[in-house]
């Protein structure tokens, strides 16, 4: 897996040189969340919050900005949460995963005592806390080090704390260890392998890799040994492309051979956004590459020995919304969205001949017949006026309803006219269902 990193500071999204050095400064964050969310998990780093400049939550922070890119894309997020409370709200605004980093590796009750004073050590009774509140599974721990020392405060302050030692304190209360090069962040002059396939033997939950990588042999090589990659500057400057990163960071070494060794397969499924399975299939790296370059999901065909588009004939094509990997990296799910029937029988899908009748198709439907009024269509006539009316209207015959079936007849009444509603003023059911989410997660 490969994670794109977007760092605020200031409001910007910026790329340090050590942590100090401005290198770069960008104001399209949410231009880059949503292109980085086709290709994996994007990591929103708060260093302001992590500096302790501009803690969350506070005037002038970037809370807000961090909020909204939440709406954007599948993001993990980091930098100055020091309470379970903190990440708990962060969860609930929509993020994916917590990192978590210099809090972890200082005892507050030595606050300012340093090294020498017992300052450092690994706070396990705050990890317990977080992987109470929110989850092991929702816990990332960074273990940002220097020639092996684990470094806190931006970077800025020795713990004289081994890595290895501290990676293996920490790893059971968290489903993941985002690790950190100092020495080589923002340097782009090549990863410490050596460190890192230390690390990855040290510990046996997931590892992300960051500082120094400058390659997608580089992404290909952390793969091979089952870590992923974090990616900043390399990233930014063009030097690696994150659609080709994506494709090396895959375990193609697991494929199916196909018609060919030289050619191993991995399966791919093409799934709605709302869910519902339309097909599946094989990709091979031309393919994926192919899917980048048209926007369209590509597959190889084993029957024809060629790569190919689905729809280029019948012109029912699959638009790549995103491309996620299994636990493993040797399979693929597609979010599409669909032109028409998938299947080449004519069915919506390969395993269902209709198209399933979610909220999403009821306001796709709507939103049809006010792009297309045809003569006699009702929904063609509610204006925002007369809909609100009938909302009303709706509501309060639901409150009287007292059988199941009236209440069904009442209930889907009320929800068509809520998603009018919605679909007039522009706000989408998958906005409504992020919400309750969020919601879920508080």
């Amino acid at each position: 897996m490969v994670v794109a990193s977007i760092d605020l500071q200031n409001g910007k999204v910026v790329q340090l040189r050590q942590g100090e050095e401005l290198v770069l400064q960008q104001d399209n964050a949410e231009e880059l969340a949503v292109e980085f969310d086709r290709y994996g998990e994007v990591a929103i780093i708060d260093l302001d919050a992590a500096m302790g400049t501009r803690p969350f939550g506070s005037p002038g922070s970037n809370t807000g900005m961090i909020k909204n890119l939440l709406r954007k894309a599948e993001c993990r997020v980091g930098g100055g949460i020091r309470t379970p409370e903190q990440a708990k709200e962060l969860l609930g605004f929509g993020a994916q995963k917590i990192i978590i980093s210099s809090s972890v590796f200082r005892n507050p009750a030595k606050k300012g005592t340093g090294i020498a004073g017992g300052e450092f050590k690994v706070n396990l009774p705050l990890l317990e806390a977080f992987a109470e509140r929110i989850g092991r599974e929702r816990l990332i721990v960074a273990v940002d080090a220097r020639n092996g020392e684990i470094m806190v405060d931006g970077w800025k302050t020795r713990t004289g704390l081994d890595l290895m030692d501290s990676a293996r304190e920490v790893e059971e209360y968290a489903s993941e260890l985002f690790f950190t090069c100092v020495e080589r962040e923002g340097t782009m002059t090549g990863i410490d392998i050596g460190m890192i396939k230390k690390l990855r033997e040290a510990v046996s939950c997931r590892v992300t890799v960051a500082g120094g990588i400058s390659t997608s042999d580089e992404i290909e090589e952390l793969a091979a040994i089952g870590c992923d990659a974090q990616l900043g500057l390399a990233l930014y400057t063009g030097k690696i492309n994150l659609a080709d990163a994506f494709v090396r960071s895959l375990n193609w070494a697991k494929g199916s051979p196909g018609n060919s060794p030289d050619r191993p397969l991995l399966p791919l499924i093409a799934q709605s956004i709302d869910g519902q399975v339309l097909m599946t299939g094989y990709t091979d790296r031309e393919a994926l590459y192919e899917t980048s370059k048209t926007g369209n999901l590509c597959f190889y065909s084993r029957t024809r020995n060629k790569i190919w588009m689905k729809g280029e004939t019948s012109g029912n094509v699959l638009k790549m919304v995103r491309l996620r990997t299994d636990c493993d990296r040797d399979a693929i799910l597609s979010i599409v969205e669909p032109s028409g029937p998938v299947c080449h029988t004519g069915a919506w899908s390969c395993f269902s001949m209709e198209r399933r009748f979610t909220p999403e198709f009821l306001q796709s439907v709507i939103e049809d017949r006010f792009r297309n009024p045809t003569p006699g269509s009702y929904t063609a006539t509610l204006d925002d006026e007369l809909v609100r009316e009938k909302l009303m209207e709706e509501a309060a015959e639901l409150c009287k309803a007292k059988t199941n079936d009236e209440i069904i007849w009442e209930a889907a009444d009320l929800l068509y006219f809520i998603t009018v509603l919605m679909t007039r003023a522009g706000v989408s059911v998958a906005e409504i269902l992020a919400e309750l989410e969020k919601r879920h997660r508080k």
